[in-house]
């Protein structure tokens, strides 16, 4: 597998460059095109007593055009490629399926981690678009400026996402100088994860991949803590895993290591489903 295409959401009102730069930088260390990504909704009818208080107009509309006319000469700026492998894609759409939808013309989706609102008409909701985008998902905190990748802490379950994870990431993890294999486990469980470990590190191995094994038993802390803090004590800037949801009566419910990431990491962390 490579890496061909990047794409990246921005929101319309974002000044902020981090996810876009990550974006391009990964772009430019595998030789892929860049596709810039944004989009908000048309809000329905304020209604009170019956009566429509605001409704969004044509001027409105025109407003929302030029705002996303002008989000992509920032975002061409910040790009910095070749004209030719840039491009832009807006919509006056749900922000969260307009990615969604877009999403099949990429290998890579880069997304801020932070939702910055709860407010489906302007921002995405990056747990909903990774889990519903069928691409792996690079997942970047506001303040993480830059991605080297040359560190790469891989949390292994054994489960079909976690297999997809690794899978979607062999071409970080075939450039990364060093890559740790990490699976908590209880203590009753060490020889059989050790088995499992063991297995993948073989399977990396095959593909050109320096990496080596960890097993850790379980703590008092959730285990997207114990992981995170593995991370920091390996030096890795980007943690690898899979990620674990369903949808429920419309909502998103995530598992505690998924949710826990997707809050806390302080670094890049890149999850498939």
């Amino acid at each position: 597998m490579t890496i061909a295409t990047v794409m990246v959401y921005v929101d319309p009102d974002q000044q902020a460059e981090g996810q876009v730069r990550i974006a391009r930088d990964v772009a430019d260390r595998f030789g892929a095109s860049l596709i810039g990504v944004s989009a908000f909704a048309v809000e329905p009818p304020f209604v009170a007593e019956g009566v429509i208080i605001k409704e969004t107009t044509a001027d409105d509309l025109k407003r929302m055009r030029s705002a996303l006319s002008d989000k992509e000469q920032w975002f061409r700026t910040v790009a910095a490629l070749p004209k030719e492998r840039v491009e832009w894609r807006c919509g006056v759409e749900y922000p969260t399926t307009f990615l969604t939808n877009e999403a099949r013309s990429a290998d890579l989706v880069v997304v801020r981690r932070t939702q910055e609102k709860m407010d489906q008409f302007h921002f995405i909701d990056p747990a909903e678009a990774m889990m519903r985008m069928g691409r792996p998902t690079l997942l970047v905190p506001d303040h993480v400026p830059t991605l080297s990748a040359d560190h790469v802490l891989v949390g292994w379950k054994d489960s079909r996402e976690a297999r997809i994870a690794v899978r979607d990431a062999l071409p970080f993890l075939s450039r990364a100088s060093q890559v740790t294999i990490v699976e908590i486990c209880t203590s009753d469980e060490q020889d059989q994860a050790r088995h499992r470990v063991r297995d993948v590190a073989k399977y990396l191995q095959a593909h050109a991949v320096k990496c080596q094994g960890d097993v850790r038993v379980h703590m008092a802390e959730p285990d997207a803590h114990q992981l995170v803090r593995v991370a920091k004590d390996e030096g890795a800037d980007l943690i690898v895993t899979g990620g674990y949801g369903h949808s429920r009566l419309g909502e998103w419910m995530f598992g505690g290591m998924t949710h826990g990431l997707m809050n806390e990491a302080a670094v890049c962390v890149m999850m498939s489903h």
